[in-house]
């Protein structure tokens, strides 16, 4: 398999190192454009109100389940949170929870406030690309939707196709037993082509980790503090980017890597970057110190979320600079390939150690907001 190839320890360890400036890994994220719930707006303290306007000054929702955000957290890398809603599934009869970002049917995307993102459509052409999500529209007041797999499983992926059960009388908590349903004419079941991201937070065994010290962007785990399944939120840690972007780190197809990056394997997004259902993301592995993956600048996106090239699931390239004294901020793609083109930098993809090939992380971008990087 290619990340069994790709990415040693060694390898990693070097090229993400564990040394005074740096992170320890390398991550992506999204921006975006388009307000999915114009209703809802941030007050200057990051809280939700309803209604504010929003302008290009002011930071943005995208996604419906964001409950409160904070750009600037008291934080040594100088990020922010977003406490987010979680949503309960069942998975081979137990429970687990999810965060919805990201769906690729524009109806769908709209009806349940996540951002439209027409590339995830590519990822049910891929083998093992998607499990599967059933919604009930009626039932039982105690049923919750059914996912296929947890990251317990083989070939996870946190992208799923969704399926409409039409109504049931009995809690089904697993997929065998909505197959079992289906084929005794208890139920009906309408499969759909649309694809949705829905990272998985807490599951049978296993949930996200949280970062006890928040002194790096990617140490530790992407959360900052443990899921409140009473309250059903999870508050995750809010990384920038260029253009405009706030993200959040919950996987990567990466696997061996996974466990170092403190976020969840996720082997069945392998295929995305040939299926073209990724979007490029390039971090900076010298040069300016900042708040980005490595440790140094933000990372630049190629579209920002919304525009029909942006995808939460990224392709990872990592910038460096030929020689750090010609290091300047880049914000912009179009300044990251000037930048080539003129010599000043190498691009890699997915790092110097994986002779060109890269890997794919999950970064969905719930909140849109200006840039406020400064170099010092």
């Amino acid at each position: 398999m290619l990340v069994d190839r790709s990415y040693s320890r060694r390898a990693f360890l070097r090229v993400f190192g564990l040394g005074a400036g740096g992170a320890i890994l390398a991550a992506c994220t999204p921006g975006g454009s388009r307000l999915l719930s114009p209703s809802l707006a941030p007050s200057p303290t990051g809280t939700i109100t309803s209604p504010v306007p929003t302008t290009n000054d002011q930071a943005s929702v995208i996604v419906g389940d964001v409950l409160d955000f904070e750009l600037r957290g008291p934080f040594e890398w100088n990020g922010g949170s977003v406490t987010m809603r979680l949503h309960e599934a069942f998975a081979h009869g137990e429970p687990a929870w999810f965060v919805r970002t990201d769906a690729s049917d524009a109806a769908f995307a709209e009806a349940e406030q996540l951002v439209f993102v027409p590339l995830l459509a590519a990822a049910g052409s891929v083998d093992g690309g998607t499990g599967d999500i059933y919604l009930f529209d009626e039932g039982a007041s105690d049923q919750r939707p059914v996912i296929s797999w947890t990251p317990n499983d083989a070939g996870f992926t946190p992208l799923f196709r969704v399926h409409r059960v039409r109504a049931s009388d009995e809690v089904l908590d697993s997929v065998e037993a909505i197959r079992a349903a289906v084929d005794a004419g208890r139920i009906e079941v309408e499969d759909t082509d649309v694809i949705v991201n829905y990272p998985l937070v807490k599951w049978p065994g296993g949930e996200l980790a949280v970062d006890p010290e928040v002194k790096l962007a990617l140490a530790n785990g992407p959360l900052l503090e443990a899921p409140d399944l009473d309250a059903e939120t999870v508050v995750f840690k809010l990384h920038q980017c260029y253009p405009e972007s706030r993200y959040i780190l919950t996987d990567t197809s990466a696997v061996p890597m996974a466990p170092m990056m403190s976020i969840v394997g996720s082997p069945g997004t392998e295929g995305l970057i040939e299926a073209r259902a990724t979007s490029k993301i390039t971090v900076f592995g010298n040069g300016i110190p900042g708040p980005g993956a490595m440790g140094f600048q933000p990372a630049i996106f190629q579209a920002k979320a919304g525009d029909p090239a942006w995808s939460p699931m990224w392709d990872h390239w990592t910038a460096v600079w030929n020689d750090e004294a010609d290091a300047t901020l880049l914000t912009t793609q179009a300044e990251l390939d000037a930048a080539e083109a003129d010599g000043r930098l190498t691009l890699h993809h997915g790092t110097p150690d994986t002779g060109g090939m890269g890997f794919v992380v999950n970064c969905p971008s719930p909140i849109i907001a200006p840039n406020d990087f400064e170099v010092t």
